[in-house]
């Protein structure tokens, strides 16, 4: 009989929620100040957060140039590679032009490092970094690769991928590699938002956020249990639980109600484009740039030809897509009714970054540096202010000893306070691209950037 690790040890991606433990102590606000940097890694870029666990920090990372998937395993107090395993693929999965294949965030049980890597699949190692199994996940239909993380619960590896076509949640025995169960997820469009794990009444659940919806499902079976509309057409932030409330972000281009984008009718699109007149449309008929960007992913049979099928599966994602942040009290089974929603708040939805909950106040972080801060308890705008940082938020805000960490795309951290007043405490430009959250140790704030990973300490 397999012992499973106490949840306490399960090390994920929002494992916790995106909040230092308290045991962590005292927590660096500034950046700049003499003695503050303990220590600073090079490494080969990542989107990977770090992810700490028995004094170590595991990280994955791509090597262009070599076409070599990394797994590392820092030493938690120097910052020293402690072990290194490469893995030198043929070919690699194509991604977004900013993206990686080592995107995806490792999970941690204490025992084993379990990575993914898109299409190459899942990978377990034991703690010393000797490779126990693995998992043949792809390929997927989706140039834009694969963003979700895996997250584990009760000896299990627990992994959602949301494409084109063949979208599924799947749980893997974490100590054999072999796959327990498999759902189907056939009305999921590319999405990367990774599941959370909600616990309620006396029993848990996995979240699921994918195109226009939240669903729970049960982990023993991977049964679907209820789902609710009302998200955008494609998902990236992973669900945020607290209590008998799911928080749950999602933005997406053309969903808000003042700027959306439409397909319309096949009929008219027919009457526009299709030159030769056999009922499809080739990419070289249409002259419509929001169509031309997307013709790969309604595409679903890739046959360089769209029917009337494909046009109206995404004209109606389209059609049903909203922007907002939803506070949602899930209750029952089956779809959930309009009034499960208890409220929304439909500016300051992020396109990427997770929101965090503290102290009361929920934080969201969105392209150009535009904070959001809402009052839970009152549901209302705290503030919507700018930081110094410009330019994407693709890192999630994290939040620990009163403050509130948030990274921009082209470099720039942010600490502001963990409080109903808006006070930004620092603001230190790394001049070097962040796409990782940042993580938190004893003292210390680990921040991953494309070249390095650096440890700041409270200065002495």
């Amino acid at each position: 009989m397999a012992v499973h690790a106490a949840e306490s040890e399960l090390k994920y991606f929002r494992s916790d929620y995106g909040l230092a433990d308290p045991a962590c102590g005292a927590l660096p606000g500034l950046f700049d100040t003499p003695g503050a940097l303990r220590w600073r890694m090079p490494l080969d870029p990542g989107h990977a957060t770090p992810i700490v666990s028995h004094g170590k920090i595991f990280l994955t990372a791509y090597q262009k140039e070599t076409r070599e998937l990394t797994v590392l395993a820092l030493d938690e107090k120097t910052g020293e590679t402690l072990w290194r395993n490469g893995i030198v693929v043929s070919k690699v999965e194509q991604t977004h032009q900013i993206g990686s294949p080592a995107t995806a965030t490792p999970a941690c049980d204490g025992q084993r490092v379990y990575v993914f890597f898109g299409s190459y699949g899942l990978l377990a190692f034991d703690l010393a970094g000797a490779k126990l199994w693995e998992f043949k996940a792809g390929p997927f239909q989706d140039e834009y690769g694969a963003g979700s993380s895996p997250i584990l619960f009760d000896g299990k590896v627990i992994l959602n991928q949301d494409h084109d076509v063949d979208s599924f949640l799947m749980a893997i025995d974490a100590t054999s590699g072999k796959p327990l169960w498999r759902t189907p997820r056939p009305d999921a469009v590319r999405s990367y938002s990774t599941p959370a794990v909600w616990s309620h009444d006396g029993r848990e659940e996995l979240l699921v956020a994918g195109a226009l919806e939240l669903a729970g499902y049960d982990p023993a079976s991977g049964k679907k249990l209820w789902w609710i509309n009302g998200l955008a057409r494609i998902v990236i932030p992973t669900p945020v639980p607290l209590g008998e409330m799911v928080y749950m972000a999602s933005w997406a281009p053309g969903g808000d109600s003042s700027a959306r984008i439409s397909l319309g009718s096949w009929e008219t699109a027919l009457s526009k484009w299709d030159e030769n007149h056999d009922g499809k449309l080739s990419r070289a008929e249409i002259k419509d740039a929001q169509v031309l960007d997307r013709f790969y992913r309604m595409d679903l049979n890739q046959d360089g030809v769209l029917d009337q099928k494909e046009w109206d599966r995404h004209a109606e994602i389209f059609l049903r897509a909203k922007n907002s942040l939803l506070a949602v009290k899930p209750s029952g089974a089956g779809e959930l009714p309009e009034n499960a929603v208890l409220w929304k708040h439909s500016r300051g939805a992020p396109y990427v970054s997770t929101p965090v909950i503290d102290r009361g106040i929920l934080y969201m972080a969105k392209e150009g540096g535009i904070i959001t801060k809402l009052d839970l308890a009152t549901h209302e705008l705290l503030q919507e202010e700018r930081v110094p940082g410009f330019g994407n938020y693709f890192a999630s805000p994290v939040a620990g000893d009163g403050k509130v960490y948030v990274s921009s795309e082209p470099g720039t951290v942010s600490v502001i306070a963990s409080q109903p007043e808006w006070k930004v405490i620092s603001s230190h430009d790394f001049h070097e691209r962040i796409y990782a959250t940042p993580a938190f140790g004893k003292g210390c704030v680990y921040i991953r950037t494309e070249q390095a990973l650096y440890c700041f300490q409270t200065a002495p």
